[in-house]
């Protein structure tokens, strides 16, 4: 009978690991509450099950781990610290983007190096130094620590058992077990930020592995995609020009971070950052875009420019590169539907090109090449510390209109004024800002040059298109306004204002005549039918839908719906219908059978 207890020794392992556990779940729900520890203990309170059986979960990874290793202290280290990171992971992303980690986030861990580079700055010294410190002292304690002997057999049994219930949990939450309801667990998958405060990090985590993007429409059929074909295929095109004689270049510069900061009340600037924006949108069609995402995940702001599908249809926290477009063959996009028409097909991002899967995902939407930070003949940063500048990627993009001799759609996504704001790698600041407080004055000039510098590079672009001989124009926006501290949007009063938080610059140059008409504000999937209408370009079916979309809501966000004549609170019935129609066809093509792709593209 002996044989089968654990010794007193193991007894004590046991139990320290059950405690570490308790005390895992706990730092996990207090980063998604902002370390808020009084908010942790509250949710603890009201959500006792979930807390017991979340501690649970970590007793047996930690079981598992110290089974796994030869050493088992050592085992018990790795899986603590991996935990500990995962809440670091957690808490820094919560206040960068103001969204909770989702399982596919950490497909970046393959970027790490690269992380580190766009993190620089934003963890301060004391931090490394003390993790440095206590890496060490843990190190230090497996060592002195006395060496504890498990038996094979034991070691084999503790492991098949962790490892089982560590199956077990995940299906009974992926799978919305009963047990998981009479728990108090609810999938949250509406509502992201929600679903990690009230269910807990551990749970609204695993309730994400295995989540589609969007919810089958209850009325999807191949008849339903049909009639939804038929109806907006047999629509008039209404290009608001006439057609170039020849095919234009079309070209869509995605921005980092890029907005006009001269919207921000309360700060006066020494000079204009933006005087050539201000001046050319007078002359030619602009307006704002109404990013689906605020300081973060460009990915999905390039995903609806290109495909035309919104995030607006997708769960919270969804990323469609990372999650599905990378398993796919093909999908529809502005890519495929030009290069039907003759077009030569690339893409130029001036740094890794893993990133977000876009090596993998740029293919499967058509692109013929892709040229990345290795790649490029102009990669000049500002100082050696920086990315590399808008200009340089501006003159990338030129040299590649000018040596295709077909048309050419060329997609340019930049990185120049991604965050940290901090002094020095775009160079000296050269605009001063009055009505900050001094905490945050560095960091708000800092962005403010960044945008002058871009504002330079439009200029240096609005003159290299007069060289170009084909007929092109530039679609030119800000993915999402800038991961600034928090307090320098609430001294200007935007902290709780959805539109100005999501709305970026939206401007459209030529060297041809495009008009000047206002273009208001845009979500990024109504930028392709823009540019075709803008083009005299004739409308594939899709593009008709999204046009008759746009008439009546032009401005598609979670947070804030834009109508023609300012925010939509009540959607009339012609309108849900529509986006009925949009919904239906977004899955079909992410998540459906795909009817779409042959009678709408």
């Amino acid at each position: 009978m002996h044989y089968f207890l654990p010794t007193k020794r193991l007894r004590y392992l046991l139990l320290s690991l059950l405690l570490s556990g308790f005390f895992l779940n706990f730092i996990m729900q207090a980063a998604s509450f902002n370390m808020n520890i009084m908010s942790a203990l509250g949710w603890i309170s009201e959500f006792y099950w979930l807390y017991l059986f979340g501690s649970l979960f970590f007793f047996f990874v930690l079981l598992a781990a110290a089974a796994i290793f030869p050493n088992i202290y050592a085992g018990m280290l790795v899986a603590f610290v991996g935990c500990i990171f995962l809440a670091i992971a957690d808490y820094k992303k919560l206040n960068t983007t103001g969204e909770p980690l989702f399982p596919w986030d950490l497909m970046l861990i393959k970027n790490a190096g690269e992380m580190s580079r766009i993190t620089k700055g934003m963890v301060s010294p004391f931090a490394v130094i003390l993790a440095v410190i206590l890496m060490a002292g843990l190190v230090w304690l497996i060592i002195k620590l006395p060496k504890l002997k498990i038996q094979l057999w034991l070691r084999f049994t503790y492991l098949v058992l962790s490892l089982g219930i560590i199956w077990g949990f995940g299906l009974m939450v992926a799978g919305q077990h009963t047990f998981a309801s009479a728990i108090r667990y609810q999938n949250i998958f509406w509502n992201q930020k929600v679903n990690y405060t009230q269910n807990g990090f551990l749970f609204a985590f695993t309730g994400n592995l295995r989540q589609n993007l969007i919810e089958k429409p209850e009325n999807y059929s191949r008849e339903t995609m049909m009639e939804i074909a038929k109806k907006y295929s047999t629509l008039p095109d209404k290009a608001s020009v006439t057609a170039p004689v020849e095919q234009p270049n079309i070209v869509y510069m995605m921005d980092e971070a890029f907005f006009d900061p001269t919207r921000l009340p309360t700060y006066t600037f020494s000079e204009d950052p933006l005087k050539y924006v201000h001046a050319e949108e007078k002359i030619s069609p602009s307006g704002f875009l109404l990013s689906p995402e605020f300081g973060g995940n460009t990915a999905n702001i390039e995903f609806e420019a290109l495909t035309g599908m919104s995030m607006y249809f997708l769960k919270d926290g969804s990323i469609p590169y990372q999650q599905k477009i990378v398993k796919m063959s093909s999908m529809p996009s502005i890519v495929s539907i030009l290069k039907d028409r003759g077009y030569r097909a690339l893409a130029v991002h001036p740094f890794d090109d893993t990133f977000y899967n876009r090596n993998r995902v740029y293919p499967i939407l058509g692109f013929d090449k892709f040229t990345s930070e290795t790649e490029m003949q102009n990669d000049e940063r500002i100082t050696p510390e920086g990315y590399i500048s808008d200009k340089a990627a501006v003159k990338e993009a030129i040299d590649e209109l000018k040596a295709s001799d077909k048309p050419t759609f060329l997609h340019l996504v930049t990185m120049q004024n991604h965050f940290p704001y901090v002094k020095g790698p775009n160079g000296p600041n050269t605009i001063t800002a009055q009505g900050v407080d001094p905490e945050y004055k560095d960091e708000l000039e800092t962005y403010v040059q960044d945008s002058k510098l871009t504002d330079e590079a439009l200029s240096y672009l609005d003159q290299e298109l007069k060289t170009i001989q084909r007929p092109t124009i530039v679609v030119f926006w800000g993915d999402h306004l800038p991961a600034l501290t928090a307090g320098i949007y609430e001294q200007a009063g935007w902290d709780n204002n959805p539109r100005m938080k999501h709305e970026t610059k939206l401007l459209y140059m030529a060297n041809f005549d495009i008009g000047k008409q206002p273009m208001g504000t845009l979500s990024p999937a109504f930028i392709g039918p823009s540019v075709f209408s803008l083009t005299g370009q004739s409308l594939p079916g899709f593009y008709k839908l999204l046009e008759k979309v746009r008439a009546e809501i032009p401005g598609l966000n979670k947070n804030v719906l834009i109508g023609t004549s300012g925010a939509i609170t009540n959607l009339s019935a012609s309108q849900q219908a529509l986006l009925n129609d949009y919904r239906l066809v977004e899955y079909d093509m992410l998540e459906g059978e795909k009817y779409s792709q042959s009678l709408l593209f």
